[in-house]
């Protein structure tokens, strides 16, 4: 089995590769978030946000990968492994939103979003720090998953019992649809697992870029 290090502290995430028995060491990168993007607009002042999300991704995945290297106590069994850094974003009308700040911009945002259609991107970037004798190659690569999202008509007692639930404070685009806020969205043109926060397909395309089948990660029998 090869291991894997997830670079987040996603339930969600964890929870879609566990469902997908794949059970990964968390390492949580404390990368800042708002600098590494400032850096790259600073390069990139057109930075799309698709390569936003891929930026956030990449520079969470090697600030773990680094720590893996470095053999710290949090990375006891996982010094010859993968490390996978993800990250989303919602776009919505041309404007990229993260987690909102508080309660009030939770209700604006799902103002603004019912009825309405946006784009929920997720990136993802993949480091490998397996040692040689367990076939590592150092690679770092990443992709972007990218997922229509068409949102319900929400009524405002509708948004404002939602946004009391405390969920939409914690995730990207103040909504899920894996948990409470699966019944607010209609349909999807795209990856289910993207919006969940992590690509299974897109990781398996990853993992095939480097020669990993998809079940060299599987800690538990199929089926």
């Amino acid at each position: 089995m090869t291991r894997l290090v997830l670079a987040s502290q996603s339930p969600a995430r964890l929870s879609t590769l566990r469902a997908a028995g794949v059970e990964p060491t968390v390492i949580v990168s404390a990368v800042d978030e708002d600098a590494v993007l400032a850096a790259a607009r600073e390069r990139f002042p057109d930075l799309a946000p698709s390569d936003a999300v891929l930026t956030l991704a990449q520079a969470k995945a090697e600030a773990v990968a680094r720590r893996v290297e470095d053999g710290g106590p949090e990375a006891a069994g996982a010094s010859s492994a993968l490390v996978l850094g993800c990250d989303s974003m919602l776009e919505i009308e041309g404007e990229v939103v993260g987690k909102p700040a508080h309660a009030d911009e939770a209700r604006d945002r799902w103002r603004r979003m019912r009825g309405r259609s946006g784009v929920l991107h997720s990136g993802h970037w993949l480091v490998d720090v397996r040692e040689p004798d367990d076939g590592g190659t150092g690679a770092t690569l990443g992709a972007t998953s990218s997922t229509t999202v068409h949102f319900a008509d929400l009524d405002d007692d509708e948004i404002d019992a939602y946004v009391a639930t405390g969920e939409p404070l914690h995730v990207a685009g103040a909504f899920t649809i894996d948990g409470l806020g699966g019944p607010y969205v209609e349909r999807l043109e795209g990856d289910h697992h993207g919006v969940v926060g992590v690509s299974l397909p897109l990781l398996r395309e990853l993992l095939a870029e480097i020669d990993v089948p998809w079940r060299a990660l599987r800690s538990t029998p199929a089926g």
